[in-house]
């Protein structure tokens, strides 16, 4: 009988070494953060910021012209012909038609900006996921989570955090932004 307990107590403390041997090293970064801290990420977004801005007044421009021409058409309506009414109006549908090719060609999914912010971050983000899975490589990690992305992560041991060591594979100082 104490052979059997005996024989039973050493297989559960083999069984339990085994799981701690098989454990999954893991880890999280925060992507958001690791980001906001990247001097080039900081440049591409203001330059994509400014792009829009500017894009946005050329909109505003547009309204404006369209406003003006539907204000004069409603002031000499009653004193044109119905052949002016008609030219009126196409010309103002024209217009209405050119400001909203406009915006689809600039801030449409696939449009110009999304091009844009694929050409300036999509380099940036490689870099940083480079960075993650030398990090991982190197400390034997099974899994790397992001408290950034969509993953719900309902508690976080800031232990477990690793994105100021992404950082230093970035060579950036963290809470700094320079390099």
């Amino acid at each position: 009988m104490k052979s059997t307990i005996f024989k039973s107590i050493l297989f559960v403390i083999f069984s339990m070494t085994m799981m701690q041997a098989q454990a999954q090293k893991f880890a999280y970064v925060d992507t958001e953060y690791i980001l906001e801290q990247m001097p080039e990420y900081r440049a591409a977004q203001e330059k994509l910021n400014d792009m829009a801005k500017e894009w946005e007044t050329q909109i505003a421009s547009y309204k404006k012209e369209i406003d003006k021409m539907y204000r004069d058409y409603r002031a000499e309506r009653l004193m044109i012909s119905d052949e002016q009414k008609k030219a009126r109006e196409e010309a103002i549908f024209a217009k209405e038609k050119e400001l909203n090719d406009y915006k689809q060609a600039k801030f449409s999914p696939g449009g110009e900006l999304d091009k844009k912010r694929e050409e300036l971050l999509k380099p940036i983000q490689d870099k940083v996921f480079d960075a993650i899975q030398e990090l991982a490589k190197d400390n034997a990690l099974d899994f790397v989570f992001d408290k950034a992305g969509s993953t719900t992560m309902l508690f976080t041991n800031s232990k477990f955090d690793r994105s100021d060591e992404v950082l230093d594979y970035l060579g950036i100082v963290p809470g700094t932004g320079d390099k």
